[in-house]
Parts: C-alpha cells; structure tokens; sequence
C-alpha cells in the first residue's frame, strides 16, 4: 500500500526510482538523531543523464528539467533512509544546487527552482525548504546539475 506521499507522486505520473548506489567512497545517506543528509544527487534517470553547461549547452528550461530529476532521486534516498516509508518524511529543511554554468551565466536560482517547485508540488508544506542555488565551473560526469539535501523525519 503506498502512503500519502506516493500517492501524491503516483497522481504526478512520478515513480521513485531504486536509490542510487555511491559513484565513489562515500554512503548516500547519513541519520543523525531526526535528520537525513542526502549525498549529492545527479539528474539521472532510466541509465541516462542530463549532460551540459548551462548558458552555453542549456537554457533554464533545460536546466530546471534536471533539477526536478535530482530531486527525484533525492526523495528515492529518503525513502530508503526511511525503510521504504516515505511518509516517515516531516520536512525537507535545506536543498543546495550545485549548476555547471559558464562564469556570465547568473539564473541558477531559476535552474534549482526545478527540484524546488518539484518539493512542494509532490509534498506540499512538507516540501518547503531553505536553500542555496550556486555556480559550478564543471560537475562529475559533466552533468548539468547536482542537488544535495537535509531533511527531517520521524523515528
């Protein structure tokens, strides 16, 4: 049975996908008392990834389409952090986006407004959060984004 969460992104045409395994050495996750710290996540999904430089590559549109997909994968790690409960989540606190753009491009808010607006169209309150929104001159794999977060959730 899927809980409100799920729900909710099954109504999105969204399904989590399995949580992504560490690209190096590294956990995906860490549980500190209530808190989930979720490694950086990538805009990957079904074995491909969005490649690019924003302000060179890719425009915002592009780019905010990456985002949503890093946040995706975001919620997948919760889930697992959760036990496969992802209604055990109480509030996502912080995202922090990470954008590979050329140095005179300056809309990475509106680029990590992708997994931002994704947060709370899927989670509603629970999914407004702080955040930071920074330039990168190069990310792993080239991939145009990279997302981590810091989020709340019961025992």
């Amino acid at each position: 049975m899927s809980g409100k969460f799920e729900t909710r992104l099954a109504e999105l045409g969204v399904s989590l996908p399995d949580a992504a395994a560490p690209a190096a050495n590294y956990v995906p996750f860490v549980i500190v008392g209530n808190m989930v710290h979720v490694s950086g996540q990538l805009p990957a999904a079904d074995g491909n990834m969005v490649l690019g430089k924003l302000g060179a590559d890719l425009d915002v549109d592009a780019g905010a389409a990456a985002a949503r997909r890093c946040a995706i994968n975001l919620l997948a790690q919760v889930k697992a952090a959760c036990g496969g409960d992802l209604d055990r989540l109480e509030r996502v606190v912080k995202l922090v986006g990470f954008v590979n753009s050329t140095p005179d491009f300056g809309d990475q808010p509106k680029v990590v407004n992708g997994a931002s607006d994704f947060m709370v169209e899927a989670l509603g309150d629970t999914g407004r959060h702080a955040r930071s929104a920074v330039s990168a001159a190069a990310l792993p794999f080239g991939v145009a984004v990279e997302i981590e977060g810091l989020f709340q959730i019961r025992p």
